[in-house]
């Protein structure tokens, strides 16, 4: 979701290693959550999107946020408040769909654009999709979003953000991102999501304000197992996983992407390849026709 990877460097080098290998040789879809305006300038960032739509039709999705500090202050800038970084986006949205259409843009508002055009833009254009952890970032979406994308989170508030979605005619389909652990035992599980976890406990504004890495292992020193379950889902048996799968989808969500926090990824997925999305796929089951992503 909105924000950079605090742990779990690998993630990187895995994900280069995916497009060079996995992605031409499948019809799986793919995206990337960033944040357009400060660190990144919506030009560039529509073109590198342009490009990336136009290799893999129909398969690329980007989730534009507005953006955390860790992040977007290495380049120098001030770091604006909420509501200012929320209208930048917005704007830098504008901008980007403008360009995919192939008009030439000028702006000069909290983003400037002196006379940019995409010669080669996309035909199919790839989705905007809201990232959103809050009912009102998930209202607000609707105005220019094709889909929501949000993470696991207590089932009240997940209702509410999708009624928020929908109330305010938000379009497309609603996607929720899983974070799992899972092992072999209870406690390689919990270890697993302690190790990786730990920092991304946090409700905003704590996560979009701090600035440094440093930062995040000073205020996830002290926290402990509970809160961490709070927002990883923790256990060694496989049929509570896809129990909790189960109830996402019920919400509403049309598809899950699930998350395992853990660097060794092989295991999670054979584990989960047999005994959990079966359950969720199998034939005269419901829940068949939506997809869940690991």
């Amino acid at each position: 979701m909105p924000g950079g990877i605090r742990r779990g460097a690998s993630s990187g080098t895995a994900a280069r290693s995916a497009s060079t290998t996995i992605l031409p040789t499948t019809s799986l879809p793919f995206g990337v959550v960033t944040a357009p305006g400060q660190r990144y300038h919506p030009a560039i960032t529509a073109q590198a999107i342009a490009t990336l739509a136009s290799m893999f039709p129909g398969r690329f999705w980007l989730a534009p946020g507005s953006g955390e500090y860790m992040n977007e202050h290495v380049t120098g800038g001030a770091w604006p408040d909420k509501a200012t970084r929320q209208q930048r986006l917005e704007e830098a949205v504008q901008i980007i769909r403008e360009l995919h259409d192939g008009k030439e843009v000028t702006r000069d508002g909290l983003v400037t654009v002196q006379q940019a055009r995409i010669w080669d833009a996309p035909e199919i254009k790839p989705p905007l999709i809201a990232p959103a952890v809050s009912v009102e970032t998930a209202r607000r979406g609707a105005a220019w979003a094709d889909g929501l994308v949000t993470v696991n989170q207590p089932h009240a508030k997940l209702r509410d953000m999708l009624a928020a979605y929908r109330d305010a005619g938000g379009r497309g389909q609603a996607v929720l991102q899983v974070h799992v652990s899972w092992a072999p035992t209870e406690l390689e599980a919990v270890a697993v999501a302690m190790d990786q976890w730990r920092s991304n406990v946090f409700a905003p504004p704590i996560p979009w304000d701090l600035p440094t890495a440093a930062h995040f292992d000073g205020v996830s020193a002290d926290v402990g197992e509970e809160q961490v379950r709070n927002v990883v889902n923790i256990s060694a048996d496989t049929g509570q996983h896809a129990q909790w799968l189960a109830e996402y989808i019920d919400l509403g969500f049309d598809e899950l992407y699930l998350h395992y926090v853990g660097q060794e990824q092989a295991p999670f997925i054979e584990a989960f390849a047999a005994d959990v999305l079966p359950q969720l796929r199998g034939a005269g089951n419901p829940r068949q026709d939506r997809e869940v992503l690991s």
